[in-house]
């Protein structure tokens, strides 16, 4: 692999950037939007999201198959459908923040066609750019340094998405979209090209390619358990703040940039203690590290807004291990398989699918649950809002300590070169 040095990964990660600024407002900000400006009830709004995520869930295995396909022709090949996937997913992200209906049925049936080709949009430019990264290769250090890249500039993202809403507005941060996307599509036609192995066609079951090794198999079952645990609080955050905490609207750009920044800011850190016990072990660290702080934060009551801003910090640094280690993981699980440089895209459209089955879960079973136990927007009964305290930090909880579990045990105890298990 060619020295990836700043440059490379300034290349190459920057589309990171878009993709993760448009993530924050799609999965986090539109269902309270949605709630609050149309008046959209919970069950509808769930049902709604439940139905698109699970459609884009399912998906993203077809699409990683079209990236292979495409892989094998050229990276250019790849370069030019990611420009038509970025002007689909620019068009479907304006139209849903900004709908062309105002009847509620026809509302409905407007955000859940939109939520679907913006959805699939994104998932292809997802897939296909982190497939890029896989094929470079490299060892654990190596493998991890690209995921960095990709990661480090998507908090940045996300970062400008928390904040950018609130400072300027929905019609300006689409418009600060629209330009960080060109400008990564454009930067990543600069980026190390990959080398496809293209000596012979895809087999006709290329797509369950993956699921023929135990070793993907057992970290998809880690992955899929912690990545619930994260897409359950990403769904409730605002609802938490603002009825739980009943902080100033204000606040809420705070608590999300703190949280995000200081996921970027730990990258390095993190980065350091993978050298030194390697990419499992390491993951573990942000496990433990995630269930303290969400175990704190079920002590949170109304106003203490500076303890929640630690929280948010503290579970930002914890997300750090989340964004940067399980791709580097999955990418050596690619390369001990024999599979590098020709099936990616089968593999990061599985792990594609099981982050969205989990934001789809997260959204369609948490929400419709809140409101049958009493709790709606705006609603701060006792009742109402133990059950919000217990599907925010207990249950994020309960899957964190299931998904350790299964990382020792599948993982780090069993020594697997191929996991990442040791340095």
């Amino acid at each position: 692999m060619q020295a990836f040095g700043k440059l490379n990964g300034l290349a190459y990660g920057l589309l990171g950037l878009p993709l993760a600024f448009v993530a924050l407002p799609l999965y986090v900000i539109l269902p309270n939007y949605y709630a609050k400006e149309f008046g959209v009830p919970l069950a509808i709004l769930g049902a709604i999201l439940l139905g698109a995520r699970l459609f884009d869930a399912f998906i993203d295995p077809l699409l990683g198959k079209l990236s292979d396909q495409l892989f094998k022709r050229s990276a250019n090949a790849i370069l030019q459908s990611g420009l038509l996937a970025a002007v689909v997913l620019a068009a479907g992200f304006a139209l849903l923040f900004f709908p062309q209906v105002t009847a509620p049925n026809a509302l409905i049936v407007w955000a859940a066609v939109m939520l679907m080709v913006t959805y699939a949009a994104y998932s292809f430019l997802s897939v296909s750019h982190q497939s890029w990264g896989a094929m470079l290769g490299g060892n654990e250090a190596e493998r991890s340094r690209i995921v960095a890249w990709r990661e480090a500039l998507g908090l940045v993202g996300v970062v400008m998405a928390s904040v950018t809403p609130v400072a300027l507005g929905m019609p300006a941060t689409t418009a600060v979209f629209f330009v960080a996307l060109g400008i990564g599509w454009l930067v990543w036609t600069r980026a190390v090209q990959p080398v496809a192995k293209n000596d012979a066609p895809l087999a006709p079951g290329a797509i369950w390619l993956p699921f023929k090794h135990s070793n993907f198999k057992r970290l998809l079952l880690v992955f899929m358990l912690n990545g619930t645990a994260s897409a359950v609080p990403a769904t409730l955050v605002l609802f938490f703040i603002q009825d739980r905490l009943q902080a100033p609207s204000t606040m809420e750009p705070l608590f999300l940039g703190s949280y995000f920044l200081a996921a970027a800011l730990s990258i390095p850190l993190w980065l350091a203690i993978v050298k030194r016990i390697g990419l499992a072990k390491a993951w573990l660290c942000g496990m433990a590290l995630a269930i303290a702080v969400f175990s704190w934060a079920t002590q949170i009551g109304s106003g203490q807004t500076t303890a929640f801003l630690v929280i948010c910090a503290l579970s930002g640094v914890a997300l750090g291990t989340d964004l940067a280690l399980p791709g580097a993981m999955l990418a050596g699980v690619i390369q001990s398989n024999g599979d590098s440089g020709k099936s990616e895209g089968a593999y990061f459209g599985w792990w594609n699918f099981a982050i969205k089955l989990n934001l789809a879960l997260a959204a369609g079973l948490a929400l419709p649950l809140l409101g049958v136990f009493g709790y709606a927007p705006g609603v701060r009964s006792p009742e109402a809002l133990n059950a919000l305290v217990i599907a925010y930090c207990v249950l994020p909880c309960v899957l964190k300590v299931a998904a350790s579990a299964a990382l020792y045990v599948f993982i780090i105890q069993p020594p697997s070169k191929s996991l990442g298990a040791h340095a």
